[in-house]
């Protein structure tokens, strides 16, 4: 079998048709990404025998679940960049011999700080392999009709992955020990090292211009700083460090804005932003992972704590509503393909979101599959949106700038995701310290885990009193943040429609720049358009 390599698609001609052997490829890559995103939750039931085991400090057990999203964040840009400009294949193969060497060194870790390192290589190769995925699909994909599927696949895989990664936690910790949560990387990875040389292409940008390192530890200065405060907002609060970590990385991101908009060959060159359809594409993407992520604040602690379920028993529960996520970008991409309008279907992904977010906002306190209904309409609806928003922004960008463009909406997506839990948690926080009663201890207006906490300590019926207004305040404060919620995707559905109506995007980077009516990679090479070539 023929070894494909080039620096351009592996199909020059636009509209070419996949076949076997590109599909083939899509299902090999298709492992990976999934472990990729389940690496995001996996450790959900593992954490309490790995606390016993190797006895991590409060600290240190923080680091362990974090350091993979930080990492993985921060050089998704770098990475994006780097596979453009080495090859996005050889990126995936080596991110995924780092992500499986490092599944094994947690596996086997004994003891905190090498967890923690392990964890961080973790990130370093989910990293590779998120936007290599990408870009892959782009290059393999030429057929507008077949990369909308193929992209919608990808959405799914990733969605699903988040959850079923805490299930998967719960059964094999289970029956094996929490090492066994790592090692399950193994065989994908492995078979993506075997298989990918031979089935997958290898494309780049031809003249991609030297690296920028400067731009490096800017794009890592802009984002953990703002990712770390969100992140830690909605249970800590509003505190001066999270609030000043959020403004330091402001100030690195508007560095780093310089610095590509000035630099000879930038780590993200403007032109992007240049293809009519790719900036809204990008804001789009990070308004629904705000959504998706928002929510998920919510429901998983109702499932526990509102309702009682085990952790294992609310994984599984939680699992329900990524049926419909199976079927809304398949959906979607045949809506699109039959010539409804991509602004309607991406405003009609919105509204039905927003749909979602009302039937939480109906929630009692013994609604389960109320909420397990508006989940799963808020996550069908969001990843409509999100297969639509990434089919539109790799098909505006020239095949060279595939893994930038990628790198991109995923770091919007960390960015949307990280915003949503802030701003609804802290919403839904608000409204909780405020129900629950001047005179319950302290302990009890922080968390509805410290209501019921304090709730069991305290006799007979003044516990259960204390456990049922603060069930009841929870609730009321997830209504509230599902009304904030749905409000915001309403506003985006109207955005879309605006900020979309007018994109008649030519696939296969053939979009007309917005600005000077050429195909952006024309525009990129024009000295007249003041545009640094990618």
């Amino acid at each position: 079998m023929t070894n494909p390599t080039s620096t351009t698609p592996a199909a020059d001609a636009p509209g070419a048709l996949a076949g076997r052997r590109e599909w083939t490829a899509l299902g090999v890559l298709m492992l990976p990404l999934l472990l990729v995103s389940m690496d995001v939750s996996v450790l959900y039931f593992a954490i309490p025998s790995i606390s016993a085991d190797l006895e991590p400090s409060g600290t240190q057990q923080l680091w362990i679940f974090d350091i993979y999203a930080f990492v993985l964040a921060g050089l998704l840009m770098t990475m994006g960049s780097l596979g453009d400009r080495i090859g996005r294949r050889k990126l995936l193969l080596f991110g995924a011999a780092a992500f499986g060497t490092a599944s094994v060194l947690a596996a086997y870790a004994n003891s905190a700080e090498m967890l923690i390192a392990a964890r961080a290589v973790l990130g370093v190769g989910g990293a590779t392999l998120m936007p290599s995925t990408m870009a892959i699909i782009r290059t393999m994909f030429t057929d507008p009709g077949q990369r909308a599927k193929a992209i919608g696949l990808w959405s799914g895989v990733m969605t699903g992955g988040i959850a079923l990664g805490s299930v998967m936690s719960g059964v094999l910790v289970q029956y094996f020990w929490w090492g066994s949560v790592f090692l399950v990387n193994l065989p994908a990875m492995a078979l993506l090292l075997v298989l990918g040389p031979f089935l997958l292409p290898e494309s780049r940008n031809p003249e991609p211009g030297r690296f920028d390192l400067p731009s490096v530890p800017l794009s890592m200065a802009a984002v953990l700083p703002v990712i770390y405060g969100i992140k830690e907002i909605p249970s800590e609060g509003w505190k001066t460090e999270y609030v000043v970590s959020v403004l330091v990385g402001l100030v690195f991101a508007a560095l780093f804005v310089h610095r590509q908009r000035t630099a000879k060959s930038p780590l993200i060159s403007p032109a992007l932003f240049r293809g009519r359809g790719f900036a809204p594409a990008v804001v789009l993407n990070l308004i629904s992972s705000f959504g998706m992520l928002g929510s998920a604040f919510f429901t998983t602690q109702y499932l526990q704590s509102v309702l009682g379920k085990s952790s294992l028993a609310a994984a599984l529960w939680s699992l329900l509503p990524t049926v419909l996520v199976g079927v809304a970008a398949p959906v979607s991409a045949q809506l699109v393909q039959k010539g409804v309008h991509r602004a309607h279907v991406v405003s009609g992904g919105f509204v039905v979101a927003a749909l979602g977010y009302g039937l939480l906002a109906l929630a009692g306190t013994d609604s389960l599959w109320l909420v397990l209904a508006g989940a799963g309409v808020l996550a069908s609806g969001i990843v409509t949106v999100m297969s639509q928003m990434m089919d539109l922004a790799l098909g505006t960008v020239p095949v060279g700038n595939a893994g930038s463009a990628a790198s991109l909406l995923e770091t919007g997506a960390e960015f949307g995701g990280a915003l949503g839990m802030a701003v609804l948690g802290s919403i839904g926080t608000a409204v909780y310290r405020h129900d629950i009663p001047a005179g319950a201890p302290a302990a009890a207006h922080e968390t509805l885990g410290g209501a019921l906490a304090v709730a069991g300590r305290l006799p007979g019926d003044a516990g259960q009193a204390l456990a049922g207004v603060a069930r009841e305040a929870f609730t009321h404060g997830m209504q509230a943040a599902a009304v904030a919620g749905a409000v915001l995707l309403l506003g985006a559905a109207a955005l879309a429609a605006a900020s979309l109506r007018k994109v008649a995007v030519r696939e296969d980077g053939d979009a007309p720049d917005a600005g000077t009516g050429k195909p952006l990679e024309a525009a990129a090479s024009d000295p007249g358009t003041g545009l640094t070539p990618a």
